[in-house]
């Protein structure tokens, strides 16, 4: 009766902790009474399928055939690096039309230059540079790492209208036209007030 219960327990403690315990570990053996010379029948119990591995688990499998997308390479990181400059006194007032108006754009510009830089396969395209602040205009640059050079710049340039206030273009330039036209995102009203630095 002793060995029944001996198995059984063993069974169990394989089946709730996936295998990561397995019957064959050594604290089994030490279980046996020490005048006990038989060996334990564990041929019987792996062909029952009562070890479960954690190398049969699909959830493993799925993880390791998953590729990192476009948001997670590009897109998270760019919005990361555009909110790391808006700072804490920009960010709060802009943030939530930056998200519906000009990240969208921003994305599919992102896209569009992958997409003709031969894709994300060859893990070549990153994202560059860390915004700057004070009242300059970077933001961040998609760039080739194989090639060592800068397929998109993003910018945005604070304009003072007379009249209207204070506004803030984003823009970016392309390496097609040398980085000298401009290409615009849209704008965004700050105030009538001069606003405070990026990065503040």
């Amino acid at each position: 009766m002793k060995k029944y219960f001996q198995k059984l327990f063993i069974a169990i403690v394989a089946v709730l902790t996936l295998g990561v315990i397995s019957p064959s570990h050594e604290i089994w053996t030490t279980l046996q009474p020490k005048d006990d010379t038989r060996e334990t029948d564990l041929p019987s119990l792996q062909k029952h399928g009562l070890q479960l591995g954690l190398e049969d688990s699909i959830f493993e499998r799925e993880i390791f055939a998953q590729t990192p997308s476009i948001e997670e390479i590009l897109f998270n990181p760019a919005k990361e690096l555009v909110y790391l400059k808006f700072g804490s006194r920009i960010g709060p007032v802009i943030k939530h039309e930056f998200d519906q108006v000009i990240f969208p754009k921003m994305s599919e510009v992102i896209e569009s230059t992958v997409a003709s830089a031969g894709g994300l396969d060859n893990g070549r395209i990153s994202i560059t540079e860390t915004p700057s602040g004070n009242y300059a205009e970077k933001i961040f640059h998609v760039s080739d790492t194989e090639a060592k050079k800068d397929l998109i710049r993003f910018h945005v340039r604070t304009e003072k209208r007379p009249q209207d206030g204070y506004f803030y273009n984003f823009h970016y330039h392309t390496a097609d036209d040398d980085f000298t036209v401009h290409h615009s995102l849209g704008d965004i009203y700050w105030s009538k007030n001069t606003p405070p630095k990026w990065l503040s």
